[in-house]
Protein backbone atom coordinates (compact mmCIF):
# COMPACT_ATOMS: atom_id res chain seq x y z
CA UNK A 1 0.00 0.00 0.00
CA UNK A 2 2.70 2.54 0.76
CA UNK A 3 4.42 1.48 -2.05
CA UNK A 4 1.22 2.39 -4.55
CA UNK A 5 0.84 5.73 -2.52
CA UNK A 6 4.68 6.68 -3.10
CA UNK A 7 4.37 5.86 -6.81
CA UNK A 8 0.68 7.98 -6.63
CA UNK A 9 2.65 10.99 -5.21
CA UNK A 10 5.70 10.85 -7.43
CA UNK A 11 3.19 11.40 -10.54
CA UNK A 12 1.43 13.92 -8.55
CA UNK A 13 5.11 15.79 -8.44
CA UNK A 14 5.79 15.03 -11.90
CA UNK A 15 2.56 16.77 -12.64
CA UNK A 16 2.18 19.98 -10.70
CA UNK A 17 6.03 20.19 -11.69
CA UNK A 18 5.94 20.34 -15.35
CA UNK A 19 2.79 22.09 -15.25
CA UNK A 20 3.97 24.85 -13.30
CA UNK A 21 6.63 26.76 -14.23
CA UNK A 22 8.21 30.43 -15.03
CA UNK A 23 4.80 32.80 -15.51
CA UNK A 24 2.93 30.32 -13.19
CA UNK A 25 5.89 30.32 -10.16
CA UNK A 26 6.21 34.02 -10.68
CA UNK A 27 3.07 35.00 -10.73
CA UNK A 28 3.07 36.41 -13.73
CA UNK A 29 0.58 33.77 -15.61
CA UNK A 30 -1.86 33.62 -13.03
CA UNK A 31 -2.08 37.07 -13.48
CA UNK A 32 -2.63 37.04 -17.65
CA UNK A 33 -5.22 34.41 -17.00
CA UNK A 34 -7.20 34.81 -13.56
CA UNK A 35 -6.40 37.62 -11.58
CA UNK A 36 -6.79 40.58 -13.81
CA UNK A 37 -10.41 39.57 -14.15
CA UNK A 38 -11.68 39.67 -10.32
CA UNK A 39 -13.92 37.95 -9.20
CA UNK A 40 -14.44 36.14 -12.43
CA UNK A 41 -10.93 34.84 -12.04
CA UNK A 42 -12.15 32.95 -9.10
CA UNK A 43 -14.64 31.29 -10.57
CA UNK A 44 -12.17 30.64 -13.96
CA UNK A 45 -9.69 29.12 -11.46
CA UNK A 46 -11.97 26.75 -9.87
CA UNK A 47 -13.29 25.81 -13.59
CA UNK A 48 -9.62 25.17 -14.60
CA UNK A 49 -8.81 23.24 -11.35
CA UNK A 50 -11.90 20.82 -11.99
CA UNK A 51 -9.95 19.99 -15.93
CA UNK A 52 -6.37 19.83 -14.10
CA UNK A 53 -8.04 16.84 -11.89
CA UNK A 54 -10.60 15.73 -14.73
CA UNK A 55 -8.11 15.90 -17.99
CA UNK A 56 -5.06 14.97 -16.72
CA UNK A 57 -6.65 11.82 -15.24
CA UNK A 58 -8.09 10.56 -18.61
CA UNK A 59 -4.69 11.50 -20.54
CA UNK A 60 -2.79 9.57 -18.03
CA UNK A 61 -5.38 6.29 -18.65
CA UNK A 62 -5.94 6.44 -21.67
CA UNK A 63 -1.66 6.60 -22.35
CA UNK A 64 -1.73 3.42 -20.24
CA UNK A 65 -4.47 1.38 -21.95
CA UNK A 66 -3.24 2.01 -25.71
CA UNK A 67 0.54 1.92 -23.91
CA UNK A 68 1.99 5.00 -25.41
CA UNK A 69 5.30 5.54 -24.95
CA UNK A 70 5.66 9.03 -26.00
CA UNK A 71 3.38 11.77 -27.18
CA UNK A 72 4.11 11.27 -30.92
CA UNK A 73 2.27 8.08 -30.18
CA UNK A 74 -0.94 9.78 -28.27
CA UNK A 75 -1.55 12.13 -30.67
CA UNK A 76 -1.63 9.37 -33.21
CA UNK A 77 -4.74 7.81 -31.53
CA UNK A 78 -6.15 10.98 -30.41
CA UNK A 79 -5.78 12.74 -34.27
CA UNK A 80 -5.58 10.01 -36.14
CA UNK A 81 -2.00 9.02 -38.31
CA UNK A 82 -2.88 11.17 -41.18
CA UNK A 83 -2.43 14.07 -39.61
CA UNK A 84 -0.62 12.94 -36.17
CA UNK A 85 2.62 14.03 -38.12
CA UNK A 86 1.99 18.02 -38.53
CA UNK A 87 0.19 18.11 -34.84
CA UNK A 88 3.42 16.47 -33.81
CA UNK A 89 5.18 19.08 -35.23
CA UNK A 90 3.29 21.88 -33.58
CA UNK A 91 3.62 20.31 -30.40
CA UNK A 92 7.58 20.06 -30.65
CA UNK A 93 7.51 23.62 -31.30
CA UNK A 94 5.12 24.56 -28.80
CA UNK A 95 7.63 23.18 -26.00
CA UNK A 96 10.46 24.16 -27.58
CA UNK A 97 9.39 27.62 -27.54
CA UNK A 98 7.86 27.48 -23.67
CA UNK A 99 10.95 25.90 -22.68
CA UNK A 100 12.96 29.55 -24.08
CA UNK A 101 10.20 31.22 -21.68
CA UNK A 102 11.72 29.04 -18.82
CA UNK A 103 14.83 29.75 -19.70
CA UNK A 104 14.18 33.45 -20.07
CA UNK A 105 12.31 33.82 -16.94
CA UNK A 106 15.23 31.58 -14.96
CA UNK A 107 17.74 34.96 -15.93
CA UNK A 108 15.04 36.92 -14.81
CA UNK A 109 14.61 35.50 -11.22
CA UNK A 110 18.83 36.00 -11.21
CA UNK A 111 18.73 39.71 -13.18
CA UNK A 112 15.68 41.47 -11.15
CA UNK A 113 15.94 39.65 -7.99
CA UNK A 114 19.28 39.10 -7.15
CA UNK A 115 21.26 41.37 -9.01
CA UNK A 116 23.32 39.21 -10.95
CA UNK A 117 23.57 38.90 -14.87
CA UNK A 118 20.56 37.47 -16.58
CA UNK A 119 22.86 35.08 -18.90
CA UNK A 120 24.57 33.58 -15.64
CA UNK A 121 20.69 32.84 -14.65
CA UNK A 122 20.17 31.00 -17.95
CA UNK A 123 23.12 29.24 -18.60
CA UNK A 124 23.15 27.90 -14.50
CA UNK A 125 19.62 25.93 -15.72
CA UNK A 126 20.47 24.90 -19.12
CA UNK A 127 24.15 23.15 -16.85
CA UNK A 128 21.87 22.00 -13.90
CA UNK A 129 19.00 20.56 -16.30
CA UNK A 130 21.84 18.75 -18.65
CA UNK A 131 23.10 16.36 -15.74
CA UNK A 132 19.50 16.01 -13.86
CA UNK A 133 18.77 14.56 -17.61
CA UNK A 134 21.54 12.12 -17.91
CA UNK A 135 19.41 9.94 -15.62
CA UNK A 136 16.53 9.91 -17.35
CA UNK A 137 13.12 9.85 -15.95
CA UNK A 138 14.79 8.73 -12.80
CA UNK A 139 16.60 12.47 -12.38
CA UNK A 140 13.18 13.93 -13.27
CA UNK A 141 11.09 12.47 -10.43
CA UNK A 142 13.79 12.83 -7.91
CA UNK A 143 13.60 16.58 -8.80
CA UNK A 144 10.23 16.95 -8.79
CA UNK A 145 9.69 14.83 -5.41
CA UNK A 146 12.13 17.10 -3.99
CA UNK A 147 10.56 20.72 -5.49
CA UNK A 148 6.91 20.31 -5.36
CA UNK A 149 6.47 19.71 -1.70
CA UNK A 150 8.41 22.74 -0.86
CA UNK A 151 6.40 24.57 -3.71
CA UNK A 152 3.36 23.46 -2.14
CA UNK A 153 4.30 25.31 1.45
CA UNK A 154 5.37 28.30 0.07
CA UNK A 155 2.76 29.36 -1.70
CA UNK A 156 0.19 28.62 1.45
CA UNK A 157 2.62 30.36 3.67
CA UNK A 158 2.31 33.34 1.12
CA UNK A 159 -1.29 33.35 1.12
CA UNK A 160 -1.50 33.43 5.31
CA UNK A 161 1.20 36.00 5.14
CA UNK A 162 -1.03 38.32 3.06
CA UNK A 163 -4.64 37.38 4.40
CA UNK A 164 -4.34 40.40 7.01
CA UNK A 165 -3.41 43.05 5.01
CA UNK A 166 -6.65 43.49 3.02
CA UNK A 167 -9.96 43.33 3.51
CA UNK A 168 -10.37 39.74 1.98
CA UNK A 169 -13.58 38.94 1.02
CA UNK A 170 -14.23 42.57 -0.57
CA UNK A 171 -11.22 42.39 -2.94
CA UNK A 172 -12.27 38.23 -3.72
CA UNK A 173 -15.73 39.41 -4.84
CA UNK A 174 -14.37 42.80 -6.88
CA UNK A 175 -15.47 42.27 -9.97
CA UNK A 176 -13.55 44.27 -13.05
CA UNK A 177 -14.92 47.25 -14.69
CA UNK A 178 -14.37 45.53 -18.14
CA UNK A 179 -17.68 43.99 -19.50
CA UNK A 180 -17.21 40.01 -19.64
CA UNK A 181 -15.24 39.37 -22.87
CA UNK A 182 -14.75 36.04 -25.25
CA UNK A 183 -11.22 35.53 -24.01
CA UNK A 184 -12.33 36.11 -20.36
CA UNK A 185 -15.04 32.99 -20.89
CA UNK A 186 -12.32 31.06 -22.78
CA UNK A 187 -9.43 31.76 -20.42
CA UNK A 188 -9.77 29.08 -18.10
CA UNK A 189 -9.68 26.55 -20.80
CA UNK A 190 -7.67 27.95 -22.97
CA UNK A 191 -5.09 27.75 -20.10
CA UNK A 192 -5.98 24.34 -19.03
CA UNK A 193 -5.68 23.11 -22.88
CA UNK A 194 -2.43 25.04 -22.98
CA UNK A 195 -0.80 23.38 -19.83
CA UNK A 196 -2.08 19.57 -20.02
CA UNK A 197 -0.68 19.85 -24.26
CA UNK A 198 2.65 20.43 -23.01
CA UNK A 199 2.43 18.18 -19.58
CA UNK A 200 1.73 15.08 -21.96
CA UNK A 201 5.43 14.77 -23.22
CA UNK A 202 5.66 14.19 -19.52
CA UNK A 203 2.25 12.55 -18.51
CA UNK A 204 2.48 10.05 -21.37
CA UNK A 205 6.13 8.17 -20.41
CA UNK A 206 4.86 8.06 -16.65
CA UNK A 207 1.97 6.58 -17.30
CA UNK A 208 3.80 3.83 -19.88
CA UNK A 209 6.30 2.66 -17.21
CA UNK A 210 3.76 2.75 -14.10
CA UNK A 211 1.23 0.82 -15.78
CA UNK A 212 -1.13 0.21 -12.61
CA UNK A 213 -4.17 2.14 -13.39
CA UNK A 214 -4.98 2.39 -9.64
CA UNK A 215 -1.67 4.14 -9.22
CA UNK A 216 -2.06 6.68 -11.94
CA UNK A 217 -5.30 7.58 -10.89
CA UNK A 218 -4.84 8.55 -7.32
CA UNK A 219 -1.58 10.56 -8.94
CA UNK A 220 -3.51 12.39 -11.69
CA UNK A 221 -5.91 13.08 -9.29
CA UNK A 222 -3.96 14.23 -6.24
CA UNK A 223 -1.78 16.29 -8.75
CA UNK A 224 -4.94 18.14 -10.03
CA UNK A 225 -5.85 18.91 -6.64
CA UNK A 226 -1.93 20.03 -5.85
CA UNK A 227 -2.85 22.39 -9.28
CA UNK A 228 -5.72 23.88 -8.01
CA UNK A 229 -4.66 24.72 -4.32
CA UNK A 230 -1.73 26.52 -5.66
CA UNK A 231 -3.75 28.59 -8.47
CA UNK A 232 -6.37 29.76 -5.65
CA UNK A 233 -3.02 30.56 -3.24
CA UNK A 234 -1.36 32.47 -5.52
CA UNK A 235 -4.70 34.30 -6.89
CA UNK A 236 -5.74 35.42 -3.58
CA UNK A 237 -2.43 36.91 -2.77
CA UNK A 238 -2.27 38.53 -6.21
CA UNK A 239 -4.72 40.11 -5.68
CA UNK A 240 -3.42 42.25 -2.56
CA UNK A 241 -0.74 43.93 -4.98
CA UNK A 242 -1.53 47.38 -6.74
CA UNK A 243 -0.93 47.56 -10.31
CA UNK A 244 0.11 43.47 -10.47
CA UNK A 245 0.44 43.55 -14.15
CA UNK A 246 3.66 45.28 -14.10
CA UNK A 247 5.83 43.06 -12.50
CA UNK A 248 7.41 40.66 -13.82
CA UNK A 249 7.66 38.32 -10.34
CA UNK A 250 4.75 39.55 -8.29
CA UNK A 251 4.89 36.41 -5.92
CA UNK A 252 8.41 37.67 -5.08
CA UNK A 253 7.49 41.41 -4.46
CA UNK A 254 4.29 40.16 -2.20
CA UNK A 255 6.74 37.80 -0.37
CA UNK A 256 9.34 40.18 0.18
CA UNK A 257 6.66 42.71 1.68
CA UNK A 258 4.67 40.59 3.72
CA UNK A 259 7.30 37.99 5.15
CA UNK A 260 10.84 39.56 4.27
CA UNK A 261 12.46 36.74 6.32
CA UNK A 262 11.81 34.01 3.61
CA UNK A 263 12.02 36.40 0.71
CA UNK A 264 15.72 34.58 -0.34
CA UNK A 265 14.42 31.16 0.10
CA UNK A 266 11.31 32.08 -1.55
CA UNK A 267 13.56 32.77 -4.48
CA UNK A 268 15.27 29.15 -4.56
CA UNK A 269 11.59 27.61 -4.39
CA UNK A 270 10.42 30.35 -8.15
CA UNK A 271 14.21 28.78 -9.22
CA UNK A 272 13.05 25.11 -8.14
CA UNK A 273 9.57 25.79 -10.13
CA UNK A 274 11.11 26.84 -13.48
CA UNK A 275 14.01 24.23 -12.90
CA UNK A 276 11.36 21.14 -12.75
CA UNK A 277 9.29 22.54 -15.79
CA UNK A 278 12.36 22.73 -17.86
CA UNK A 279 13.53 19.42 -17.23
CA UNK A 280 9.63 18.00 -18.19
CA UNK A 281 10.02 20.23 -21.50
CA UNK A 282 13.54 19.11 -22.43
CA UNK A 283 12.78 15.68 -21.31
CA UNK A 284 9.70 15.04 -23.50
CA UNK A 285 11.33 17.04 -26.59
CA UNK A 286 14.48 14.46 -26.58
CA UNK A 287 12.44 11.49 -26.48
CA UNK A 288 10.74 13.19 -29.08
CA UNK A 289 13.79 13.70 -31.46
CA UNK A 290 15.32 11.06 -30.69
CA UNK A 291 12.93 8.70 -32.41
CA UNK A 292 13.35 10.41 -35.62
CA UNK A 293 17.12 11.09 -35.02
CA UNK A 294 19.13 8.77 -34.05
CA UNK A 295 22.55 10.94 -32.08
CA UNK A 296 23.51 10.82 -28.93
CA UNK A 297 20.73 11.83 -26.19
CA UNK A 298 23.04 14.31 -24.68
CA UNK A 299 23.58 16.17 -28.14
CA UNK A 300 20.03 16.45 -29.12
CA UNK A 301 19.73 17.67 -25.58
CA UNK A 302 22.62 20.33 -26.12
CA UNK A 303 20.83 21.78 -29.58
CA UNK A 304 17.31 22.13 -27.58
CA UNK A 305 18.99 24.19 -25.19
CA UNK A 306 21.09 26.10 -28.10
CA UNK A 307 17.90 27.23 -29.83
CA UNK A 308 15.81 27.43 -26.86
CA UNK A 309 18.47 29.94 -25.35
CA UNK A 310 18.30 32.01 -28.91
CA UNK A 311 14.76 32.70 -28.26
CA UNK A 312 14.82 33.47 -24.76
CA UNK A 313 16.89 36.77 -25.61
CA UNK A 314 13.49 38.24 -26.91
CA UNK A 315 12.51 38.72 -23.43
CA UNK A 316 10.45 37.01 -20.60
CA UNK A 317 7.55 39.31 -20.68
CA UNK A 318 6.78 39.69 -24.14
CA UNK A 319 7.09 35.99 -25.04
CA UNK A 320 4.62 35.11 -21.90
CA UNK A 321 2.49 37.49 -23.76
CA UNK A 322 1.99 36.26 -26.92
CA UNK A 323 3.24 32.78 -26.93
CA UNK A 324 0.94 31.26 -24.20
CA UNK A 325 -2.73 32.61 -25.04
CA UNK A 326 -2.25 31.88 -28.62
CA UNK A 327 -0.83 28.36 -27.95
CA UNK A 328 -3.50 27.99 -25.76
CA UNK A 329 -6.36 28.92 -27.92
CA UNK A 330 -5.09 26.02 -30.19
CA UNK A 331 -4.54 22.97 -27.71
CA UNK A 332 -8.41 23.35 -27.23
CA UNK A 333 -8.57 21.27 -30.04
CA UNK A 334 -6.81 18.37 -28.13
CA UNK A 335 -8.94 19.01 -24.63
CA UNK A 336 -11.77 18.49 -26.41
CA UNK A 337 -10.39 15.25 -28.36
CA UNK A 338 -9.61 13.68 -25.23
CA UNK A 339 -12.93 14.62 -23.59
CA UNK A 340 -14.31 13.04 -26.56
CA UNK A 341 -11.72 9.77 -26.14
CA UNK A 342 -13.60 6.64 -24.48
CA UNK A 343 -10.15 4.81 -23.61
CA UNK A 344 -9.94 6.42 -20.77
CA UNK A 345 -12.92 5.92 -18.80
CA UNK A 346 -13.68 3.85 -16.13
Amino acid sequence: MLSRWSGSFQIAAVYVGTVVGAGFATGKEIVEFFTRYGFYGFIGILIAGYIFIFTGTKIMLISARIRASSYEEFNQFLFGKKIAGIINFFFLIMLLGVTAVMISGSGAVFEEQLGVPKSIGSWSTIILASLVLMMGMRGVFTVNSFVVPIMICFSVILFFSTLGNVDFFKTLTKVPDEVITVKMILSPFAYTAFNLALAQAVLVPVAYEVRDEKVIKHGAILGGIFLTIILLTGHFSLMTLPDVNRYEIPSAVIMRTAASQLYWMFILVIYGEIFTSVIGNIYGLQRQISSYIKLPSILIIAVIFLIALIISEFGYGRLLGYIYPVFGYISLLFLVLVWKSKAGKE
